[in-house]
């Protein structure tokens, strides 16, 4: 017997042994043997092997399994707790291990949501089991204060409750009511206030039960006054203490109130009803009683048990449990602990790794706005996102204001009744989606779907009236009925209110449901998103960090889908470079650039070039939805028509000389040319000019400056000779002169890609002590491949497009960085997921015949390389550039996806490494080899590096601090001056230049709401004094001139 078949042996020993100790049936049993032998033959399953086993008799306990008399049942009623206490595993071990093995196994989408939803389940018993303890410690008293119990005679087995048990008896009571409500079971917010129900319930038995008020601590703030009194006695009528608990423990008063009426009443009144709480059903009162406390605790514990192994969930008795630390993972709390022991350093730390579910990691595009907090508790950030979101929407209704009203029947086609009847049609297919089947819960869950539809409504109206302002400010007069009348804009824009309002209750939310329930394309959703940003300054800083990885969710793959309309932009118009879309000043200038073919465009040439030249980003509604894609039509405006066009379609003469040469300039840019002006005396100048299409077919001209001297726009009238059109084929450095910045929906799309790219790419290089010039070879390679090879991205990932690209780029410069290392940098980043190189797409979706890759091909031939299109797999290429067999598992077989049809149906998916060889080299090889020097097929020279984002500084927008006063935080360089030119009714602190004495002038301003009397500044456009001349004042003005075309230029 071989080394591995004897391991192989002892295996299936300890899986039998454990098998009998679960007492499992045979068929869970030889399925979960079956699954283990399949993956553990193509993974390498680190760690001990019992572990693993646990994972797979999970997976085949949760099979659907016939019950008499009650239909079918997830699990066959094995419990979990069992299975990992047999198994010798933590509960977050288990859940780690358990997300690679679904990987590995290929399990379906819905036993994936149902095991995310009870780490969730966990994660929020876990958070709050650390507030439950010291709550339940501020209002009864501890255990070493309890007087020891008498013991008493077998005839008087009934014996008062100890604080202990009534601690037990309160969590069961809890969990098992949480576990009755499944819409809300992972809802942070809603089970909080569960658990102060709760509290509530067993707090006012204890006063009503006059044996029972010994369980009380006296010094407990929320008692009545006359408490400690010989002659207390109960008032009549129903005892509540939900406002004191919710005032003293940082609970919403009206959410709890709403949780007590409408989910937990019901629910205490059916336990009473079915004699699972003996007492009074009347007054909900009387289980303390020591004639009824025992058998409300045992029937309460077996109904519990019942629940949680016809689920198949977890028994979250494991809290109190006496191993609750070696169950878990992690120390948790305890009732006879210190409170000092329970807050040390290493106690919050085991906490907050146990709420990393539920934890908002910052994005990398966010870092340096927002900072992390890694010890912030899950369930204070929630309490205060929902708190904002109600002070938010205090004083609003669910329908438009009367001012918003007022602005949409001055449109020329009032679309007040379209919007309703689209709320109206919204509402029911969200509440269609969150119907509960559960007889026990019938209509609580569309209950809760429509308190959540119209806390979206209300924000909805709220946002849409900013917007409309805004778009009026930028706009004027003009009318909105064009921007209104977008359906798509609107309900995106109600999905993003319900995704927030979704978010602030369940962090950390659950999208891309939202846009799934609407059938709403990510492409289109995320335009939404930045306008709601920059239109409410009151949103909640978590909540703004969520939308932005809600962004980059669809930035990165979502928007990348083969169902998704990018493609169908993408027939019309080829994928702009990002010199292209991103503003110079937020693009690297070396001092080598030139030799590199990065070249500055005219307009971005001398002393105002941070500003000069810019187009901004679309900032308006029209810009993001209403403006056509770039390309098609307006690309042939000077081709001559083919074969079966009219002559309708013919272009007017123009007065260019070379129209050769002006048909390859793309639509949206303009002409680099030069003009002979002829004045009145007689003399000639010859000036650069660009030639800027216009709405009439024709160009307007602008001169670019010389000097520093600006001169005014040029009519072509005035251009007395022909145009000499600077050649934009004879060098690429010459291509990146003529190519200004392109503008569109699909523009602003790429601009925000490339930058997420760079972020993350900057990141990886950092980690990967990669030094400047081999990180700029990696980003023209990245930008190549996403330029001229975008199939590569439908159905992946961009972080995939980016390791590939940085493997690729080590391996011709001779500094090589395994995919290894890769993987593990890329792990660090808050957006890693391990199926993003574990799950790769390799065949089956992509299909290069699809008109898109027609349409790419031949509208990015002018940019490919010699040969671009004839690239094999085999050839002169060296070794170096495949994978080295250093991988992070065993890859599946290719016989196992060999059916993958060409034409659709299966796909065939592998690991990173699996895409790289097979996918990404064939269609990169030729351009990457160009950079090797010691490759032979490197006839010519390598190409011109791409340049590469910056990083941005300052904070992305103009913040609100406070939703009762008018105090904003905004951006400001560190070199530019204050601008003294200010409103009287304005105060402006500037840090580390403003005098302290500002300060005080702003506390008094919000004391008082008055204006301290200053003196008025002095106006820029008017003469100082002589006394004193300022002659930075023209420099301010202009520093803040480029601050304000900055922040229209960012589309961040």
């Amino acid at each position: 017997m071989s080394d591995e078949e004897e391991r192989l042996v002892k295996i299936r020993t300890r899986f039998e042994d454990l098998c009998r100790a679960l007492n499992m049936d045979e068929e869970a049993s030889t399925e979960a043997w079956s699954s283990y032998e399949n993956i553990s033959r193509n993974f390498t399953l680190e760690g001990s092997e019992l572990h693993w086993l646990a994972c797979a008799l999970y997976v085949a306990c949760r099979s659907s399994v016939p019950t008499v008399g009650k239909g079918t049942t997830e699990g066959n009623y094995v419990s979990l707790t069992r299975v990992l206490r047999c198994s010798h595993i933590s509960l977050i071990e288990f859940f780690s291990k358990m997300k690679k093995w679904q990987d590995m196994a290929k399990l379906p989408q819905d036993f994936c949501q149902s095991t995310d939803k009870l780490e969730r389940n966990f994660t929020v018993s876990a958070v709050l089991f650390k507030k439950y303890v010291p709550i339940f410690r501020s209002i009864f008293k501890t255990p070493s204060e309890e007087p020891l119990r008498v013991h008493r005679s077998r005839k008087q087995r009934r014996h008062p409750c100890s604080v202990s048990e009534l601690f037990n008896f309160c969590w069961v009571l809890y969990v098992h009511a949480k576990g009755n409500f499944p819409m809300i079971s992972d809802d942070l917010v809603n089970s909080y206030h569960l658990l102060l129900c709760a509290l509530d319930l067993v707090l006012t038995n204890a006063l009503l039960c006059s044996a029972r008020r010994d369980l009380l601590n006296p010094s407990f703030k929320g008692l009545p006054e006359d408490f400690s009194s010989r002659d207390y006695r109960p008032p009549p009528g129903p005892l509540c203490f939900m406002e004191q608990l919710c005032e003293l423990h940082d609970g919403l008063v009206l959410e709890a109130k709403g949780v007590k009426e409408h989910f937990w009443k019901p629910f205490i009144k059916k336990l009473f009803h079915k004699r699972i709480l003996r007492g009074k059903e009347d007054s909900l009162s009387g289980f303390l009683d020591p004639m009824n406390f025992g058998d409300s605790f045992l029937s309460l514990s077996r109904l519990y048990e019942e629940q949680v192994l016809a689920s198949g969930g977890l028994d979250e008795r494991i809290f109190t449990g006496e191993g609750a630390s070696e169950d878990i993972g992690t120390p948790e709390p305890s009732l006879c602990e210190e409170v000092e022991n329970q807050d040390s350093t290493l106690y919050r730390l085991h906490t907050s790794l146990a709420a990393s579910v539920l934890k908002v990691s910052t994005p990398l595009t966010g870092r340096k706005y927002v900072q992390e907090v890694r010890l912030a508790s899950p369930l204070s950030t929630a309490m205060k996102s929902v708190g904002r979101l109600h002070t938010l929407l205090s004083g609003t209704r669910y329908g438009p204001s009367s001012k918003l009203t007022q602005i949409l029947r001055g449109c020329s086609r009032d679309p007040s009744d379209v919007i309703s009847q689209r709320l109206k049609d919204m509402l029911d297919i969200f509440t269609q989606h969150h119907e509960d089947s559960s007889d026990d819960s019938k209509g609580m869950e569309k209950d809760m779907a429509v308190k959540f539809f119209h806390l979206s409504e209300a924000l909805y109206y709220r946002i849409l009236e900013s917007i409309v302002e805004r778009e009026k400010m930028i706009l004027g007069d003009a009318d909105l009925s064009c921007i209104l009348e977008q359906d798509v804009f609107h309900r995106s824009l109600l999905a993003c209110c319900l995704e927030i309002v979704t978010f602030s209750y369940r962090p950390p939310g659950d999208f891309p449901r939202v846009i799934h329930t609407f059938q709403l394309p990510a492409y289109h959703f995320y335009k939404v998103i930045e306008v709601l940003v920059r239109s409410e300054q009151g949103l909640f800083r978590e909540v703004v960090k969520h939308l932005n990885q809600v962004e980059e969710q669809v930035l990165e793959s979502l928007a990348w889908t083969s169902n998704s309309p990018l493609w169908h932009s993408l027939q019309s118009a080829q994928v702009p470079t990002c010199q292209e879309v991103m503003p110079p000043q937020y693009l690297e200038q070396n001092e080598d650039s030139g030799g590199a073919g990065v070249a500055l465009t005219p307009a971005s040439q001398g002393p105002d070039s941070t500003i000069t030249g810019v187009s901004p980003s679309p900032t308006t509604l029209q810009d993001r939805y209403g403006s056509p894609p770039t390309g098609g039509f307006r690309r042939r405006l000077f081709v001559d028509p083919t074969e079966g066009e009219t002559s309708a379609t013919r272009t007017p003469p123009s007065s260019v000389t070379k129209p050769s040469l002006i048909a390859t300039i793309p639509a949206g840019q303009t002409v680099v040319a030069t003009a002979t002006v002829t004045a009145n005396n007689g003399q000639t100048l010859t000036i650069p000019v660009q030639g800027i299409p216009n709405e009439n077919g024709g160009f307007t001209f602008i001169p670019v400056q010389v000097g520093g001297a600006t001169l005014q726009p040029l009519p072509a009238q005035n251009l007395t000779s022909t145009l000499a059109v600077q050649s934009a084929v004879t060098k690429p450095v010459t291509k990146a002169v003529s190519s200004p910045l392109r503008r569109g929906s699909l523009s602003l799309f790429f601009r925000k890609v490339f930058h997420l790219a760079s972020v993350r790419l900057r990141d990886l290089c950092v980690k990967l002590d990669i030094p400047t010039d081999l990180r700029r070879k990696i980003w023209t390679c990245f930008e190549h491949s996403l330029v001229h090879s975008t199939d590569m991205m439908k159905d992946r990932h961009l972080d995939q497009l980016l390791m590939c690209a940085v493997y690729v780029m080590a391996k011709v410069t001779k500094e090589d960085r395994s995919f290894q290392n890769i993987m593990k940098c890329y792990r660090t980043q808050p957006q890693a997921s391990s199926n993003v190189y574990r799950s790769v797409l390799i065949s089956g979706s992509t299909r290069p015949s699809s008109t898109t890759d027609t349409n790419q091909s031949s509208s990015s031939d002018s940019r490919k390389d010699p040969g671009q299109k004839s690239m094999k797999a085999g050839g002169d290429i060296s070794p170096g550039l495949t994978c080295s067999s250093s991988t992070l598992v065993t890859p599946q077989p290719s016989g196992d996806s060999s059916s993958s049809a060409v034409d659709g149906g299966e796909e065939e998916r592998g690991d990173l490494i699996h895409f790289y060889n097979d996918v990404y080299i064939k269609q990169m090889r030729q351009f990457a080899v160009r950079y090797s020097r010691s490759s032979p097929s490197t006839g010519a020279d390598p190409p011109p590096l791409c340049p590469y984002p910056t990083s941005r500084t300052g904070s992305p927008r103009r913040m609100l601090l406070s939703s009762k006063h008018s105090i904003y935080i905004s951006p400001h360089e560190s070199g530019s001056a204050p601008c003294p030119a200010l409103p009287r009714d304005r105060i402006c602190y500037y840090i580390c230049s403003s005098p302290p004495n500002r300060l005080q002038e702003i506390n008094s301003m919000i004391r008082t709401g008055e204006t301290p009397s200053r003196k008025r500044s002095i106006p820029l456009d008017k003469e100082t004094s002589p006394k004193r001349v300022c002659p930075d004042n023209h420099t301010a003005l202009l520093r803040r001139l480029q601050d304000i075309a900055n922040d229209r230029s960012s589309s961040r």
